[in-house]
């Protein structure tokens, strides 16, 4: 119990001095002689945050580049999966290709170079098709600077790059399972994908868009009062567009 009381009271006292500290900077404020000072020191503090935002922006994009250079890595793995698949079951049918002898004199060939001579030419197989997720692209700076203040509110620039991220992530997440092949799907994705294709309207056809349901589904984000502040000012900065139907509201990525 003892212990428990000094520790309550070291924490009442460090509290106390914390509010002397901040009192006797409020006065310093007040010095003609220090404002000046203070306005500068504001005004580095300004310049750095400025600063972090882009460094922070810059991370985002790094983050987005790895994230494609991944996806490209394993479509290039499973195509070397393939030719290897291809080189391991070569057609035994396949025809032999016949040297023809010829009157006129030719140096020996390296046996090596025979066998290669004699090895069938496999038909390449077609690519892939890549198929593209498009996702939304991060406002700058000055778009930010550009919404109007009773739109943003209190809202920061990294705040609303914060929603975009988690967008992104729920449109990345919605259509890889829409384009995983159907037999290979678990029945929660079976399930997901049926709701994909209900949503669906003429006016969303090949385009991405997302709703409410998936954000809730792939994201952390709460849709709440500030989640529909920052999508309308995602509308404003022309990131978004809204096609309603349904008693939906489909958030088109434009």
């Amino acid at each position: 119990m003892a212990s428990d009381l000094e520790q309550l009271c070291s924490y009442v006292n460090e509290k106390i001095e914390n509010i002397k500290k901040i009192l006797s900077l409020r006065k310093l404020g007040q010095d003609p002689t220090l404002k000046t000072t203070l306005s500068k020191i504001g005004d580095e503090i300004i310049t750095v945050n400025e600063l972090l935002n882009q460094f922070e922006l810059e991370i985002q994009y790094q983050e987005q580049t790895n994230g494609s250079l991944k996806e490209l890595c394993e479509s290039l793995e499973e195509e070397f999966k393939d030719v290897e698949h291809l080189k391991e079951h070569i057609p035994s049918h396949l025809p032999q290709v016949t040297v023809t002898q010829s009157s006129t004199h030719k140096p020996d060939l390296d046996p090596k170079e025979s066998v290669k001579a004699e090895e069938p030419v496999l038909p390449k197989k077609p690519p892939k098709e890549q198929r593209v997720i498009k996702e939304m692209h991060f406002i700058t700076m000055d778009e930010f600077n550009g919404v109007p203040a009773y739109m943003k509110s209190r809202l920061t620039y990294c705040q609303i790059n914060d929603v975009i991220k988690e967008i992104n992530k729920a449109v990345v997440s919605k259509y890889k399972i829409m384009h995983q092949p159907k037999a290979s799907m678990s029945s929660v994705k079976r399930n997901l994908y049926q709701r994909f294709i209900n949503e669906e309207t003429k006016d969303t056809k090949g385009h991405h868009f997302i709703v409410e349901a998936d954000i809730k589904e792939f994201t952390t984000l709460k849709v709440d009062k500030k989640f529909h502040v920052i999508m309308n000012i995602l509308r404003h900065c022309q990131r978004l567009s809204e096609v309603r139907g349904g008693g939906l509201t489909r958030y088109v990525i434009t």
